[in-house]
């Protein structure tokens, strides 16, 4: 085994450089769709009203005018409002959230003792942490979430493993997974609580323009009915043109800044013209709660033939399944009877497709000088994850994609979250790519602020386009990579993906580096 050791030594560079070259032609690939478009900045069609479906709105007399209208009510656009409403330079902000749920006209008491909901996040400490500094930590841990401090990742084969441990980087988890309902529900409570000058509009945006002058005397008397003054910062004379939305229910914004959080189909997206480029992964996943007899502080994942399966701790004893398969794959297992279902979990994280791998803590002692150090999980032994028991919730399916847009921003209008990328799921990064979207936007708008900008004005959305597409560029590339790597079932690429395992394993540089990338802690997926 040794041996085999040996050789995994001299082909982990062949292995990280096919892996890299993979994620590097995704990354080309992603940069020249939108380096063609970077001269046709979609600014021909800004003064355009562009009307999307549905029901012709109601007219009313309802005019206001907000700093920030943030289209997505979702848990990226409620923590740039908690963020901008946290901030010295920002927290003045007037802020307008355009989100047709009827759940964010209230407050829904989530009841702790109820089963967890299948549809959660993976919080990195880095998330973790801001959270922490915008006041909004304090209302999610009165709810279910589960931290972990341990990981193991392997493959179907058997021929090798990795697990990572807190410790390893001298912290004390390695992430925290809460249910996205209450995500949004502990930052909507902070943001009411906040007392910020922010108001909620359950409806949909319908049109979206940008004004060449300010608005009529008609419009500006109907500003100033509705109290005008009081939402708004400055003159907003001195600042140009401003953007009118129209919803639904009949009301017209005006607004300095319109942000799309508003998901993958975003409407601000499309109505502001943004292209986009991705592809899909022929893949579905399905997700739900199980229950097992003991509590679970790892998190699991299993690459199998069709895609990889991942078990994660979410409270007391349970957990939740997010398992990549084929659409066929996924429509059946939706289908069949619980207790097969459960039969066939159980198949896929443990005793199925081949056997468990096995450590070697030789190599430790024959290759010390490239372990860089012992670190608590090199030691730690291949384990098996906690036999389910019991299915307690409802199958859910989603399809699995990449998409991201050239530009994520033109004047007035900026995107964050999946209005401007979306990734595999596999290691539960979408989200937070989202919530770093969210933080630099605000860090953004803040120094916008301290300069006298307009925080609409393309020069200085431009900033975050700059920052957030690089980092979440490099994200998108090395998931795809990853994705792609273990699609793949041909016998020399599994022993360059045995001997991928063995180097994150028994490599301290190596493992120190891919936790401190993947909790957030580090920016970039370089050696520091």
């Amino acid at each position: 085994m040794v041996s085999s050791l040996s050789t995994s030594v001299r082909t982990i560079g062949r292995m990280r450089a096919w892996n890299c070259a993979s994620a590097f032609r995704t990354w080309i690939l992603l940069k020249r769709s939108y380096a063609s478009d970077a001269a046709k900045a979609s600014l021909n069609h800004q003064a355009e009203n562009v009307h999307e479906g549905g029901d012709k709105p109601v007219e009313t007399n309802n005019v206001e005018q907000y700093d920030v209208a943030i289209v997505g009510g979702g848990m990226v656009g409620m923590a740039l409002a908690c963020t901008l409403a946290s901030m010295p330079l920002t927290k003045s902000l007037s802020i307008a959230i355009i989100d047709s749920n009827p759940a964010l006209g209230s407050r829904k008491h989530i009841p702790n003792d109820s089963i967890p909901d299948p549809r959660v996040s993976t919080v990195t400490p880095a998330t973790l942490s801001h959270f922490k500094d915008i006041g909004a930590w304090e209302y999610i841990k009165k709810h279910s979430h589960a931290f972990f401090d341990k990981m193991q990742v392997w493959d179907y084969t058997g021929l090798g493993y990795t697990r990572y441990n807190a410790k390893d980087v001298g912290r004390e988890i390695l992430g925290c997974v809460v249910e996205n309902k209450v995500l949004q529900s502990s930052l909507l409570s902070r943001l009411q609580d906040a007392g910020v000058g922010e108001r909620i509009y359950p409806a949909k945006l319908t049109s979206m323009s940008l004004q060449s002058h300010f608005p009529s005397a008609v419009d500006m008397l109907d500003i100033e009915t509705s109290n005008y003054s009081s939402r708004t910062s400055g003159d907003p004379k001195r600042h140009g043109c401003l953007a009118k939305l129209d919803l639904s229910d009949g009301n017209t914004l005006y607004t300095k800044l319109v942000v799309g959080a508003d998901g993958a189909k975003s409407s601000v997206r499309k109505i502001a013209g943004l292209k986009t480029t991705g592809w899909n992964y022929s893949q579905h996943a399905v997700i739900c709660t199980v229950k097992h007899a003991t509590e679970n502080h790892c998190a699991w994942q299993r690459f199998l033939p069709s895609g990889p399966i991942a078990l994660l701790p979410i409270g007391d004893t349970y957990s939740n399944i997010v398992w990549t398969m084929t659409p066929h794959e996924a429509s059946n297992h939706k289908s069949m009877h619980e207790d097969d279902f459960v039969k066939a979990i159980n198949h896929a994280l443990d005793y199925g497709y081949g056997p468990h791998p096995h450590s070697n803590l030789g190599f430790i002692d024959k290759f010390s000088w490239l372990a860089g150090g012992a670190i608590s999980s090199m030691k730690e032994s291949f384990e098996v994850p906690p036999k389910i028991d019991q299915l307690v919730s409802e199958r859910m399916a989603f399809p699995l994609s990449l998409m991201h847009a050239h530009e994520y921003a033109s004047h007035r209008v900026v995107l964050i979250g999946d209005a401007a990328h979306a990734v595999h799921p596999l290691a539960g990064q979408g989200v937070n790519l989202g919530f770093g979207d969210a933080i630099c936007l605000s860090n953004i708008i803040a120094e916008g602020i301290l300069v006298g900008s307009d925080i609409g004005e393309l020069s200085l959305l431009k900033k975050y386009e700059k920052e957030r597409k690089m980092a979440n560029l490099t994200m998108m590339a090395i998931l795809d990579g990853f994705q792609k790597a273990f699609s793949v079932d041909l016998g020399p690429i599994n022993l360059l993906r045995a001997a991928a395992f063995h180097g994150a394993q028994y490599i301290g540089p190596l493992k120190r580096n891919i936790i401190s990338y993947a909790t957030g802690e580090q920016k970039w997926p370089l050696f520091g």
